[in-house]
């Protein structure tokens, strides 16, 4: 603006004084253009100069806006960070606290474990030991029934035995039989004796004799000779006084004949009456009173193994 009215100023001088020269006037045409080409240039500078200020104040404009942005989104980060720093806080402590509670269970329940291992370690081995013990027993059980096995076998043999020795007997009052472990032999009174009497009859006495010879096979048997009656009171007189003296007596006389057989162990042999009190049959007919009327011969295997095996079991 300065320039514009310097130059104004020189072309009014100009106009006004008319003795100025033609170099003068030249010179400052010259001036003139070349001030207005400047102006030219300096408005366009300007110009240049204006719009990029309106694009560095619009950039500005951005990037303040850019900043308060960012500012807003640092605030709210930071906000998330203490919230989430917080939560973080709330969870460590929930943590601690859960952790410490598990240990103090865990420990709890190890403790509880322990124990548990502890009993079930004493019952495994009271159990073993029980085991043991059982398996012990099972053994000497089949022992035993190996052994009780063995004396019915035994048994059955020495049946069969008396059985074919006796064989010409039985028919005649005379029956074998094995039972309980046992064998009997059961003799009615009309093969042994009169009525009253105690005295063995001929084929009494040779069956008596058969018998002897099987026990002196067999010396460890026990041997028990009981004599019975019918309910009939006795009748007779002399030493014997009822039915009680007279089925007694009638088993010594067995056990006299059974001991003329050297063989046969006397310590083995009982001698026993028992009157009308152990009847096989009902003494209300004449048939039932003969079966009644006996001597029964019962042999006994030896048993003392076999106890002495039950009371180790027990």
């Amino acid at each position: 603006m300065i320039k514009k009215a310097s130059i104004g100023l020189v072309v009014l001088a100009l106009s006004l004084t008319s003795c100025v020269s033609k170099k003068i006037y030249n010179d400052l045409e010259t001036k003139y253009s070349d001030l207005k080409k400047e102006n030219r240039s300096i408005a366009d500078q300007n110009a240049d100069l204006q719009k990029s200020k309106n694009q560095l104040e619009l950039e500005r404009d951005n990037l303040t806006k850019d900043l308060n942005s960012t500012k807003d989104e640092l605030a709210k980060q930071k906000a998330d960070l203490a919230a989430a720093q917080n939560k973080y806080k709330v969870l460590q402590d929930s943590y601690n606290a859960l952790e410490k509670n598990s240990n103090d269970a865990l420990e709890k329940n190890m403790n509880k474990n322990r124990e548990l291992l502890a009993q079930l370690e004493a019952k495994s081995k009271k159990l073993a030991e029980e085991q043991a013990s059982l398996d012990k027993t099972a053994s000497r059980l089949k022992e035993l029934e190996d052994m009780i096995a063995a004396k019915e076998e035994s048994m059955r043999k020495l049946k069969e035995t008396l059985s074919k020795a006796l064989n010409g007997f039985e028919g005649k009052g005379l029956t074998v039989e094995q039972k309980n472990g046992k064998v009997y032999v059961s003799m009615e009174n009309k093969l042994l004796f009169n009525s009253g009497s105690w005295a063995v009859g001929t084929e009494g006495r040779k069956a008596v004799v058969e018998l002897g010879k099987v026990l002196g096979d067999n010396p460890d048997l026990s041997v028990l000779i009981e004599g019975h009656t019918d309910d009939d009171p006795y009748a007779g007189s002399g030493p014997i006084a009822n039915n009680w003296d007279l089925s007694t007596k009638r088993a010594t006389a067995i056990v006299a004949i059974l001991s003329e057989n050297a063989k046969i162990n006397k310590q083995k042999l009982t001698a026993a009456g028992r009157s009308e009190f152990s009847p096989l049959a009902s003494n209300a007919t004449p048939e039932g009173k003969a079966k009644n009327r006996r001597i029964e011969i019962i042999l006994t295997p030896r048993l003392d193994e076999i106890a002495e095996m039950l009371n180790s079991i027990n």
